[in-house]
């Protein structure tokens, strides 16, 4: 009775904690990142405890596992997009997992999808140099690369013209950004990769709440890398009150993971493209990159 006692309660803290919005430490923000997962185990297990008629604790946990249902169940449809009737633009983000992912393959998504502005994370120079020499830059020439040796360097290489900005505020990885001049319509544009809560809890809530809001008087702006942070956690809704769509949320793909590539840890949804309101999200596909640990995340979208 002790042990389904403590296995109730672990439940329930975990889910106070996701009604509540507190990410708390790196152990809980691990936690929360599994929040579908612990729905599922919560409804599997409140099922056995009405087997065994241990009523009460059947009901809190069940009650506690229909109500994350009813937070977490409305990222598998599609919402309403605003009326955009502008030019298109091709959006994708790409984690090289410490500069190990397949170039070429990358290359390849660019060419065959024709993306208009590619975000690079954990960008080394030998891989800036592999993507020199894998004609990358033939297809997109303008670029803002701060590669670094491990996972520090990042990487915005644009089919249009940019001009470096400084959007992305102090963080321990590089978060270039530029303004994007698609054809006369600028575009503001920051690849993100603030360090993981596992690293830091309290420093990743900063990076995150140090990236720029978006602002309906000026530019259109486009967040598009790994934030390392799920839409179970507040740092990261936070981020979305502000005004930004998540182009997986949007299009009814909010599910659909982006890491781990392989089977363990239990995949989640840390990658993601983050558009202005005034944007519509047209496409938004994820793709799986050889030796990489993340998939790429793409979003086609149709600027105001």
């Amino acid at each position: 009775m002790i042990l389904l006692i403590v296995l109730a309660a672990a439940f329930a803290e975990l889910a106070v904690f996701r009604f509540f919005g507190i990410d708390g430490s790196r152990v809980t923000a691990a936690l929360l990142a599994l929040t579908p997962y612990w729905v599922g185990a919560g409804l599997v297990y409140g099922g056995v405890l009405l087997v065994l008629r241990q009523w009460w604790l059947a009901g809190i946990v069940l009650v506690l596992a229909l109500s994350l249902v009813g937070m977490i169940l409305p990222r598998g449809f599609a919402s309403a997009q605003p009326a955009a009737h502008g030019k298109t633009l091709r959006v994708m983000s790409s984690n090289q997992y410490l500069g190990q992912a397949d170039v070429k393959t990358v290359v390849q998504l660019v060419r065959d999808n024709k993306v208009d502005v590619l975000n690079l994370l954990e960008l080394t120079p030998r891989e800036a140099a592999e993507y020199e020499q894998a004609g990358l830059f033939d297809l997109l020439p303008y670029r803002v690369f701060k590669p670094q040796s491990g996972g520090a360097g990042s990487g915005l290489a644009s089919r249009y013209p940019v001009t470096e900005l400084s959007l992305a505020g102090e963080s321990r990885m590089e978060q270039p950004s530029a303004r994007v001049d698609v054809d006369g319509t600028p575009v503001e544009v920051v690849a993100v990769h603030p360090i993981p809560p596992t690293t830091s809890a309290p420093t990743w809530k900063k990076e995150i709440g140090q990236l720029p809001h978006p602002d309906t008087a000026g530019p259109v702006r486009v967040l598009a890398g790994d934030f390392n942070a799920t839409l179970d956690h507040a740092t990261f809704r936070n981020l979305l009150d502000t005004g930004y769509h998540d182009a997986g949320l949007t299009t009814g793909n909010g599910f659909t993971s982006t890491w781990p590539s392989k089977i363990f840890p239990p995949p989640v949804t840390i990658d993601h493209v983050l558009v202005d309101p005034r944007v519509a999200v047209d496409d938004y596909r994820v793709f799986d990159v050889p030796d990489s640990d993340h998939h790429a995340v793409f979003a086609e979208l149709t600027l105001p």
